[in-house]
Protein backbone atom coordinates (compact mmCIF):
# COMPACT_ATOMS: atom_id res chain seq x y z
CA UNK A 1 0.00 0.00 0.00
CA UNK A 2 1.77 3.11 -1.20
CA UNK A 3 -0.77 5.56 -2.51
CA UNK A 4 -3.49 7.21 -0.42
CA UNK A 5 -6.77 7.61 -2.26
CA UNK A 6 -8.50 10.93 -1.49
CA UNK A 7 -12.28 10.75 -1.48
CA UNK A 8 -15.24 13.01 -0.67
CA UNK A 9 -18.23 11.35 1.00
CA UNK A 10 -21.65 12.15 2.42
CA UNK A 11 -23.56 10.35 5.14
CA UNK A 12 -27.10 10.58 6.49
CA UNK A 13 -28.20 10.57 10.09
CA UNK A 14 -31.72 9.27 9.44
CA UNK A 15 -33.86 10.51 12.31
CA UNK A 16 -37.47 9.52 13.00
CA UNK A 17 -40.04 11.59 14.96
CA UNK A 18 -39.43 9.13 17.84
CA UNK A 19 -35.70 10.10 17.70
CA UNK A 20 -34.52 6.76 16.32
CA UNK A 21 -31.45 6.58 14.07
CA UNK A 22 -30.97 3.97 11.33
CA UNK A 23 -27.54 2.31 11.22
CA UNK A 24 -26.05 -0.42 9.05
CA UNK A 25 -23.86 -3.17 10.48
CA UNK A 26 -21.01 -3.98 8.12
CA UNK A 27 -17.87 -6.09 8.03
CA UNK A 28 -15.03 -5.04 5.75
CA UNK A 29 -13.64 -7.73 3.44
CA UNK A 30 -11.07 -9.75 5.38
CA UNK A 31 -11.98 -8.13 8.71
CA UNK A 32 -12.87 -10.11 11.82
CA UNK A 33 -15.16 -7.57 13.48
CA UNK A 34 -18.33 -5.72 12.57
CA UNK A 35 -19.21 -2.11 13.19
CA UNK A 36 -22.26 0.12 12.77
CA UNK A 37 -22.22 3.04 10.34
CA UNK A 38 -24.62 5.66 9.05
CA UNK A 39 -25.79 5.15 5.45
CA UNK A 40 -23.97 7.03 2.71
CA UNK A 41 -20.72 6.87 0.81
CA UNK A 42 -18.34 8.38 -1.68
CA UNK A 43 -19.28 11.02 -4.21
CA UNK A 44 -18.83 10.30 -7.90
CA UNK A 45 -17.02 12.91 -10.01
CA UNK A 46 -18.48 16.37 -9.48
CA UNK A 47 -21.64 15.02 -7.84
CA UNK A 48 -23.21 17.40 -5.29
CA UNK A 49 -23.70 16.34 -1.67
CA UNK A 50 -27.46 16.08 -2.19
CA UNK A 51 -27.20 14.10 -5.45
CA UNK A 52 -24.66 11.75 -3.86
CA UNK A 53 -26.78 11.18 -0.79
CA UNK A 54 -29.87 10.54 -2.91
CA UNK A 55 -27.96 7.96 -4.94
CA UNK A 56 -26.41 6.30 -1.87
CA UNK A 57 -29.67 6.12 0.11
CA UNK A 58 -31.45 4.71 -2.93
CA UNK A 59 -28.76 2.04 -3.39
CA UNK A 60 -28.30 1.15 0.28
CA UNK A 61 -31.82 1.54 1.69
CA UNK A 62 -34.23 1.76 -1.26
CA UNK A 63 -35.09 5.22 0.13
CA UNK A 64 -36.09 7.62 -2.62
CA UNK A 65 -38.35 10.26 -1.08
CA UNK A 66 -36.70 12.47 1.53
CA UNK A 67 -35.68 16.05 2.20
CA UNK A 68 -32.03 16.74 2.89
CA UNK A 69 -31.66 18.38 6.29
CA UNK A 70 -28.82 20.39 7.77
CA UNK A 71 -25.12 19.58 7.82
CA UNK A 72 -24.35 18.70 11.44
CA UNK A 73 -20.85 17.23 11.43
CA UNK A 74 -17.69 16.78 9.36
CA UNK A 75 -14.72 14.49 9.70
CA UNK A 76 -11.67 13.28 7.86
CA UNK A 77 -11.34 9.53 8.22
CA UNK A 78 -8.35 7.49 7.02
CA UNK A 79 -8.73 3.72 6.79
CA UNK A 80 -7.73 0.60 4.85
CA UNK A 81 -10.19 -1.02 2.44
CA UNK A 82 -9.40 -3.89 0.05
CA UNK A 83 -5.67 -3.26 0.23
CA UNK A 84 -6.00 0.47 -0.35
CA UNK A 85 -5.44 3.35 2.07
CA UNK A 86 -8.33 5.81 1.82
CA UNK A 87 -8.49 9.34 3.20
CA UNK A 88 -12.17 10.20 3.18
CA UNK A 89 -13.63 13.62 3.96
CA UNK A 90 -17.18 13.04 5.19
CA UNK A 91 -20.11 15.40 5.67
CA UNK A 92 -23.01 14.24 7.85
CA UNK A 93 -26.52 15.53 7.16
CA UNK A 94 -29.67 14.98 9.19
CA UNK A 95 -32.49 13.46 7.15
CA UNK A 96 -35.87 13.43 8.91
CA UNK A 97 -37.87 10.33 7.96
CA UNK A 98 -40.74 8.24 9.21
CA UNK A 99 -39.56 4.82 10.29
CA UNK A 100 -39.42 2.47 7.30
CA UNK A 101 -38.16 -0.99 6.40
CA UNK A 102 -34.74 -0.50 4.79
CA UNK A 103 -33.78 -2.84 1.93
CA UNK A 104 -30.23 -3.31 0.67
CA UNK A 105 -30.41 -3.03 -3.11
CA UNK A 106 -26.73 -2.51 -4.02
CA UNK A 107 -25.01 -5.83 -4.91
CA UNK A 108 -21.55 -4.40 -4.11
CA UNK A 109 -22.59 -3.10 -0.67
CA UNK A 110 -24.47 -6.34 0.02
CA UNK A 111 -21.12 -8.15 0.31
CA UNK A 112 -20.15 -6.17 3.44
CA UNK A 113 -23.62 -5.40 4.81
CA UNK A 114 -24.88 -7.52 7.71
CA UNK A 115 -28.12 -5.88 8.87
CA UNK A 116 -30.06 -2.65 9.48
CA UNK A 117 -31.21 -1.51 12.90
CA UNK A 118 -33.09 1.47 14.30
CA UNK A 119 -31.40 2.76 17.47
CA UNK A 120 -32.87 5.04 20.13
CA UNK A 121 -30.66 7.84 21.41
CA UNK A 122 -30.35 6.01 24.73
CA UNK A 123 -29.18 2.85 22.91
CA UNK A 124 -26.60 4.89 20.99
CA UNK A 125 -25.33 6.44 24.22
CA UNK A 126 -25.06 3.03 25.92
CA UNK A 127 -23.78 1.04 22.94
CA UNK A 128 -21.03 -1.46 23.58
CA UNK A 129 -20.85 -2.39 19.90
CA UNK A 130 -18.52 -0.33 17.76
CA UNK A 131 -20.21 2.66 16.14
CA UNK A 132 -18.72 5.06 13.68
CA UNK A 133 -18.50 7.89 14.14
CA UNK A 134 -17.60 7.27 17.77
CA UNK A 135 -19.32 10.51 18.78
CA UNK A 136 -22.61 9.77 16.96
CA UNK A 137 -24.75 9.84 20.13
CA UNK A 138 -23.34 13.26 21.05
CA UNK A 139 -23.90 14.59 17.53
CA UNK A 140 -27.55 13.48 17.61
CA UNK A 141 -28.13 14.77 21.17
CA UNK A 142 -26.59 18.17 20.32
CA UNK A 143 -28.80 18.45 17.23
CA UNK A 144 -31.95 17.52 19.17
CA UNK A 145 -31.18 19.95 21.99
CA UNK A 146 -29.62 22.85 20.06
CA UNK A 147 -30.68 22.43 16.44
CA UNK A 148 -28.26 22.69 13.53
CA UNK A 149 -24.85 24.24 14.17
CA UNK A 150 -24.78 28.01 13.66
CA UNK A 151 -21.09 28.22 12.84
CA UNK A 152 -18.60 26.60 10.54
CA UNK A 153 -18.04 23.05 11.65
CA UNK A 154 -14.58 21.92 12.67
CA UNK A 155 -13.35 18.72 11.05
CA UNK A 156 -12.65 15.79 13.34
CA UNK A 157 -9.62 13.87 12.08
CA UNK A 158 -9.41 10.15 12.74
CA UNK A 159 -6.96 7.58 11.47
CA UNK A 160 -7.76 3.91 11.82
CA UNK A 161 -5.06 1.33 11.77
CA UNK A 162 -7.26 -1.51 10.61
CA UNK A 163 -10.21 -0.04 8.77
Amino acid sequence: MNEIIEREAVRAILLTPACEVLLMRIRAPGATKDWWITPGGGLLGDESDEAGLRRELGEELALEDFALGPLVWRRQHTFDWLGRRICQRERYFVVHVDRFEARMTDPVEAHVWQEFRWWTLRELEQAIEELTPLTLAGIVRRYLEQGPPCEDLAIEVREDESG
